[in-house]
């Protein structure tokens, strides 16, 4: 068995291809699989011309972040002992992967770990996406060291620093083969956003840690495949939090979340309808619409937990948006 693979998930992403699957080759010590979901750009035949040597599945169909994953990783089962998940819009470091893979192989006892996560166009800033590390309220809302809500903080080596986290993102993680497969990878049915929140959730009921290392930095772009302000993913995170939240809830569990979650959903609503992006406030509705339509179809036979994980270094966190709209706290070290 080999020891890693670089797992990368393309869809019409051959802009970011071109710019970052160099830097990739040339920082990196393991073997780079491509997966293309489908991409109607020419990201094909530039994989072909440029990169004929790299392995690379093609899916029929785009299926999304959870899906596209899950099915090519079923093809490189049993090949590998980790896999390194990596979004086409990231600027790896030198020995990125090797430092990824030596923490976990040191660190038995934990599932995943991330790097610091920066911002490719402002380097001494962190990502939106895992930034210092991610957590999770008691609401079941996202949030890192290094960015609360929309709050991006700079790098001045805060967290340079080795720290247990409820969440690796996405966006740059490694994770061990053998138990992703075990609890069966990312939920199909989110298509994308939140499976890595929920596939880290089932993680720690099965007794496992998750991590970040500091010592490790990457650069992500962010919104390569879907921007920020998309109404589409204003409704993924919604309708993809609900499920997340149903899955691995008691049914009291979910019911004491979402008496409170429902209100502010709701107010995000009316916010929305004020501000005049109104076509958010529709993808709320519509999210909850299809969260009621689609929960019975989740697989909730994993172990149910009664509340949210919450590892945020001794720091317990209720709800974030109370905190920063409240309580008027926009950086992880006033919370």
């Amino acid at each position: 068995m080999k020891q890693a693979a670089i797992v990368i998930l393309n869809y019409n992403g051959k802009e970011m291809l071109e710019k970052f699957l160099p830097i990739v080759i040339q920082n990196s010590r393991f073997e780079v699989v491509i997966v293309d979901n489908a991409s109607t750009d020419s990201s094909a035949l530039f994989l072909e011309q440029h990169f004929p040597g790299i392995r690379t599945i093609f899916l029929q169909n785009n299926h999304g972040f959870s899906k596209g994953y899950n099915q090519a990783l079923s093809q490189l089962k049993g090949e590998f002992e980790y896999y390194l998940l990596l979004n086409s819009d990231v600027e790896v470091t030198p020995g990125w992967d090797l430092g990824l893979i030596q923490w976990l192989a040191k660190n038995r006892d934990y599932a995943a770990v991330q790097p610091k996560i920066l911002s490719q166009a402002n380097k001494r800033a962190f990502d939106y996406a895992g930034a210092g590390g991610g957590f999770i309220d008691q609401l079941g809302f996202p949030y890192c060291r290094g960015r609360i809500l929309n709050v991006i903080e700079e790098d001045r080596g805060q967290y340079d620093d080795d720290q247990d986290v409820d969440w690796v993102s996405g966006a740059c993680f490694a994770v061990r083969a053998d138990l992703y497969h075990q609890l069966g990878g990312f939920e199909n049915l989110f298509f994308a956003h939140m499976e890595e929140i929920d596939l880290c959730w089932r993680m720690t009921k099965k007794g496992y840690k998750l991590g970040y290392t500091g010592n490790v930095s990457v650069y992500h772009v962010g919104g390569g495949t879907l921007s920020r302000t998309s109404p589409f993913k204003t409704y993924l995170n919604y309708r993809n939090n609900l499920l997340m939240l149903y899955r691995n809830l008691t049914f009291v569990g979910f019911f004491k979340v979402m008496l409170v979650r429902g209100f502010l959903d709701m107010a995000a609503l009316i916010f929305f309808v004020v501000t005049g992006k109104g076509i958010h406030a529709q993808k709320i509705l519509k999210a909850y619409s299809d969260f009621f339509n689609m929960k019975d179809q989740i697989d909730k036979s994993n172990p149910l937990a009664p509340k949210l994980p919450s590892n945020s270094a001794g720091k317990k966190v209720y709800s974030i948006i109370g905190t920063y709209y409240l309580k008027r706290k926009t950086k992880y070290s006033t919370i």
